[in-house]
């Protein structure tokens, strides 16, 4: 108890000392935008997970194969329509790549936005049901077994920034952060944080993002086309996760749709889907970058 305080302590002044620091830089930062001097030249895209770590997984299909698809395909429409945009992809195939190496890139290209793309999924409804009787004392009593069945009613897009959440929203964040359990080592990756521990969220939500207004900003454009496409909505939320938390610019992760929901998972998977989900995306970036640069 008392080391897991002391780390927290020194965690915390470790994460004070470098927050100065990104806020002089955002300080640099926003003297360049309004010197008109400032351009957004390099967009890392980040195809949520990999290999081994499928993420969710629907009916036909996994999640790491629809964001990869999505991200490739966002890259090439960013590179044909704007052309004084670089980007850079943290994954190009069926490959693992570990959370800190993703924002880890971005930090070392010094890239002007983090884009990280993944898709939805809800838990599974636990319930007992009743399966037989048995006699015990005389009396007639109720054999109970738990089951679970598929969440497959819930729908929408969420996009998400680095921030603390509330801890009844953890869940997602518990999900996305999941990944790092398959990264030797993670605990030196992650200064000691565990995933499957809450107490370690706090750590987390010591990392104060320079970046939160811009990265609320980007991903308010990215639900307004969401919607204007006619998709469900479920808003920009903050969460502790990992890939963001570090992030020197700009960064979000959206929830492309709910691959536990059939119809969802469908559309997320055809040619009309992905190009709408694409479109949405490269609208909201050429939202942002009109309003940063000018």
């Amino acid at each position: 108890m008392y080391r897991k305080l002391l780390s927290i302590i020194l965690f915390t002044f470790f994460i004070v000392f470098n927050v100065r620091s990104a806020e002089f830089y955002l300080g640099d930062l926003q003297q360049n935008t309004e010197n008109q001097d400032f351009r957004i030249k390099t967009i890392v895209i980040d195809a949520g997970h990999g290999a081994h770590d499928i993420g969710a997984r629907g009916r036909t299909s996994v999640e790491k194969d629809i964001a990869l698809q999505i991200a490739l395909k966002l890259g090439r429409s960013i590179q044909s329509e704007l052309k004084d945009v670089k980007v850079i992809y943290t994954r190009t195939s069926d490959v693992f790549i570990p959370l800190y190496e993703r924002i880890g890139l971005a930090n070392e290209k010094k890239a002007d936005l983090f884009i990280s793309i993944h898709c939805n999924s809800m838990p599974s409804i636990k319930k007992r049901i009743v399966t037989g009787y048995r006699r015990r004392n005389g009396k007639r009593v109720p054999i109970y077994k738990t089951v679970s069945t598929p969440n497959t009613t819930t729908r929408g897009t969420e996009t998400f920034v680095s921030g603390s959440g509330r801890l009844a929203e953890q869940d997602a964040a518990i999900r996305e952060n999941a990944s790092m359990l398959l990264e030797e080592n993670y605990q030196e990756n992650y200064d000691g944080f565990d995933p499957k521990d809450p107490e370690s969220y706090i750590i987390f939500s010591l990392m104060k993002n320079a970046y939160r207004d811009q990265s609320i900003k980007l991903a308010s454009f990215i639900e307004g086309e969401y919607v204007k496409s006619g998709r469900g909505s479920r808003g920009v939320k903050e969460l502790s996760l990992a890939v963001l938390a570090r992030a020197g610019m700009p960064a979000v992760l959206t929830e492309v749709g709910f691959i536990s929901n059939p119809d969802e998972e469908r559309y997320l998977n055809s040619a009309q889907g992905q190009s709408e989900i694409v479109a949405n995306l490269l609208n909201a970036i050429k939202s942002y970058k009109r309003q940063a640069e000018n």
